[in-house]
């Protein structure tokens, strides 16, 4: 874990999917945000949150507005990152069942099937426990991506049913669920403080909800 850095940038990628969510969450944290839609924008954040949506039209955008290359070279080179839902499938190593031309990151050593838990009608909510959290986290998975392997590298952080939800390499974690629709940033708030940012965390009572 890197020594504390002030005031930093947190980026949210907002091409498609729940981004404001994250950034509510983020800002949660005393943190600043920026949504980050081109090349220019991923210069000026320190970490980036990826979010959820559909992998492969965000892996087509992200190659449209020329950030493919750039966010890979960054990741590469330390950059912390937080992917959930479609942003885990961007970041694992395999995808097992996506478009022969669909590119990923290969930034956290797992491999993942696309809509693993069913459709969205075969959307669920479920508590999970956390390494490192005092309480459970209220998970929602909704065309949730499954894990269904992970190398020896991979701190798995929290399970459903056996099967890995949570899980961390270095500076990169990822979630086949959605935290940034409740009004916990706990896992916001991990994935900043291992990567080295200072953040405050509100009371309960001016949480968003």
């Amino acid at each position: 874990v890197n020594a504390a850095q002030p005031a930093p940038c947190i980026g949210v990628l907002a091409l498609q999917g729940a981004f404001t969510a994250h950034e509510d969450a983020l800002r949660s944290l005393h943190v600043t945000t920026r949504q980050v839609r081109t090349p220019a924008d991923l210069t000026q954040v320190a970490a980036l949150v990826m979010p959820g949506g559909e992998s492969t039209t965000m892996a087509r955008l992200l190659e449209t507005s020329q950030m493919f290359d750039e966010l890979s070279a960054r990741i590469s080179a330390g950059m912390p990152v937080f992917g959930t839902c479609a942003g885990m499938i961007l970041l694992a190593k395999e995808v097992l069942d996506g478009r022969t031309d669909q590119r990923s990151f290969g930034a956290i050593d797992i491999g993942v099937r696309r809509n693993g838990y069913g459709r969205q009608v075969d959307s669920f909510e479920t508590d999970v426990e956390v390494s490192g959290l005092d309480r459970p986290f209220h998970a929602v998975f909704i065309r949730a991506p499954k894990v269904v392997t992970t190398g020896t590298a991979v701190e798995v952080l929290a399970t459903h049913d056996g099967v890995p939800v949570l899980a961390r390499q270095g500076h990169i974690m990822v979630a086949s669920f959605h935290p940034e629709i409740t009004a916990d940033a706990r896992l916001h708030q991990m994935f900043l403080q291992h990567n080295g940012f200072t953040t405050e965390h509100r009371s309960t009572s001016t949480e968003r909800g």
